[in-house]
């Protein structure tokens, strides 16, 4: 659950003050000089892989309404600088920045400004996927590493656009750019596994994402224990109980959860806490009240818990949320 306070610019465009979100940044090439570029608007370096091209886009002076249009599904990541974008005939424009990801369907077009440039570059990537390799990896895992839950499949969603980069899936993109950009010999069957595994991250992203937004609910043995656990934040929570709940047993549920979400049930119900404790935060509950009703039974504990998570104490959360009310 993303705590987004919007503010708006003098162009309309819609920006986000993100309180609580931790985006895990990628690794950022170093930029040209702008002596090097053929183009001081989205310059493109290509890298051609056997089932992927991997591109590093620069802009290094304004410009406004720049198209960028993807014929395959197409994953991209901010590194530096900062786009104004919208998805074509799909969305408003909202602001695109480093530790943010973006899935383009097959045919979209991407719609891009950059008012900033000339004082900050801009250097985003992007990877164009060869559709058959994404339907033989799907089939594949579908068929051969079926999930734990059987209402569940791999599958990508599409709809599921935008993402936060985690630290898994920051780690897989910083692996295939690596990859693409070295000039090992065997590089595309190198790239082929590291792509295999971005897609894993991209779906295991894309569901935690789904199970964040309540979208899941009650479509499988996952989504109902994810009910249970958000509806439980205040009491102690047993693995062993909540396994029972799922009907399998403690080493299925955390394979299951794992494989689903990317995530240990122990951090996402820490997690979840977390995030509860944001809400009551912003509704002005006290420190003490707040740590009673998300199951921290220290208050103390519940401080540090806080700030190591979300990178600030609650009480300084809290008056920063109370400032832009």
């Amino acid at each position: 659950m993303n705590s987004k306070i919007p503010i708006f610019d003098i162009a309309g465009h819609t920006k986000y003050l993100k309180m609580n979100d931790h985006k895990f940044l990628l690794n950022t090439p170093k930029l040209k000089k702008e002596s090097q570029l053929s183009s001081l608007v989205e310059n493109q370096t290509k890298f051609n892989l056997n089932n992927c091209e991997f591109s590093i886009y620069e802009t290094h002076r304004p410009a406004f309404g720049v198209k960028l249009h993807f014929d395959n599904i197409a994953f991209t990541a901010m590194l530096q600088g900062k786009k104004w974008m919208k998805l074509e005939n799909k969305t408003p424009y909202f602001e695109y920045t480093p530790g943010e990801s973006i899935l383009m369907a097959p045919g979209e077009t991407m719609v891009i400004d950059f008012p900033e440039a000339d004082r900050i570059p801009t250097q985003c990537i992007s990877l164009s996927l060869n559709p058959e390799f994404i339907e033989d990896t799907l089939n594949y895992l579908n068929y051969a590493l079926p999930k734990v839950d059987e209402t569940s499949q791999w599958n990508v969603h599409l709809e599921e656009y935008f993402l936060f980069n985690n630290q898994s899936l920051a780690s897989a993109t910083n692996n295939i750019m690596r990859i693409a950009m070295d000039t090992n010999s065997q590089k595309d069957i190198i790239a082929d596994f590291a792509l295999k595994e971005l897609l894993i991250r991209l779906m295991q992203t894309q569901a935690r994402k789904l199970v964040e937004r309540n979208l899941a609910k009650n479509k499988s043995r996952i989504s109902y224990v994810v009910d249970y656990i958000r509806k439980n934040l205040h009491q102690k929570l047993s693995i062993d109980s909540i396994a029972k709940l799922a009907y399998v047993s403690k080493s299925n549920f955390f394979k299951m959860f794992k494989e689903e979400l990317g995530t240990s049930p122990n951090e996402f119900i820490l997690k979840e806490r977390i995030n509860r404790a944001k809400e009551l935060l912003a509704n002005k509950n006290s420190i003490k009240e707040t740590a009673f009703q998300t199951g921290f039974s220290d208050t103390n504990y519940f401080t540090r818990v806080f700030k190591q998570l979300v990178g600030i104490t609650p009480k300084n959360y809290q008056n920063k949320v109370m400032f832009f009310e």
